[in-house]
């Protein structure tokens, strides 16, 4: 999905990435549901209020993330979503009132000063979009700890269905000034692979979240940074710099800390 949003920002602006994704996304859903009874069966809307909160954020997040996506190299954009496990974790101590031992608030000191590695404030290859892309993933991990509540109550399909509508709408004025298409095979092609990538993805986060412990998905997700610095290599000719390679192995080794540390505070 990564490589096809930076694909595209070659032609069309990010805003109107966001809006064909989505619009593409829910006409291909309301077809499914007109042919498919039991697909429609399980469309359910328990709390539309939540589901209205949880899509406005993914909208917001993925607005933000695209346009860091289409400005940042690849594998800098990625490891600073990486940073969304650690902001669900600081959400969950604001928000839900949990309580959060020495040893994660150290973890959470540590995976911010990792970004700081990456971000480099002061310094002349500071990018104001590195800002962007941490606010996409504070955003995304707002609709993280949403997720597995709406999807163990109403489904995934409602959960991504929900999304991606309110995503549309939301986009739609913010688009409509850069309104245009991909005119060219490669960029009809690169648009198929967002749609198609982008709603496997939500689908599949959706679901691994609902069923599968932190400490099981984390070590998973991280192999997204070897694939996209891989594909950023060869093609865009994208080289990891040695700061964006520390904040990493920072983030990564604080975030997954996180995790396993979560995971043993539920057991028996």
């Amino acid at each position: 999905m990564a490589i096809a949003v930076r694909d595209l920002s070659g032609q069309i602006d990010s805003r109107m990435i966001v809006l064909l994704r989505s619009g593409i996304s829910t006409g291909l859903i309301v077809l499914a549901l007109l042919l498919f009874v039991r697909l429609r069966r399980r469309l359910r809307f328990s709390q539309p209020y939540h589901h209205l909160i949880r899509g406005t954020l993914i909208a917001a997040s993925t607005h933000l993330g695209f346009f860091a996506i289409a400005n940042l190299p690849m594998a800098t954009v990625t490891v600073l979503f990486f940073l969304a496990p650690i902001w669900a974790t600081v959400l969950a101590v604001i928000i839900h009132k949990e309580r959060v031992g020495p040893r994660r608030i150290a973890a959470i000191t540590v995976g911010f000063g990792g970004a700081l590695v990456i971000l480099r404030p002061g310094f002349g290859s500071y990018e104001p979009a590195m800002l962007v892309a941490l606010g996409s993933s504070m955003l995304f991990a707002l609709a993280l700890t949403m997720s597995r509540g709406l999807a163990q109550k109403d489904g995934a399909v409602s959960a991504y269905f929900s999304s991606v509508v309110i995503t549309a709408l939301v986009s739609s004025p913010f688009a409509w000034p850069v309104m245009e298409v991909p005119t060219d095979t490669r960029g009809g092609f690169a648009l198929l692979v967002l749609v198609v990538a982008g709603a496997v993805r939500g689908l599949a986060d959706i679901e691994a979240y609902r069923h599968g412990e932190a400490s099981i998905l984390a070590p998973i997700t991280y192999l997204r940074l070897v694939l996209i610095a891989t594909a950023a290599y060869f093609l865009y000719n994208e080289v990891p710099d040695s700061a964006t390679l520390i904040g990493a192995v920072i983030i990564i080794s604080a975030t997954l800390y996180i995790a396993l540390r979560e995971a043993r505070l539920r057991l028996p």
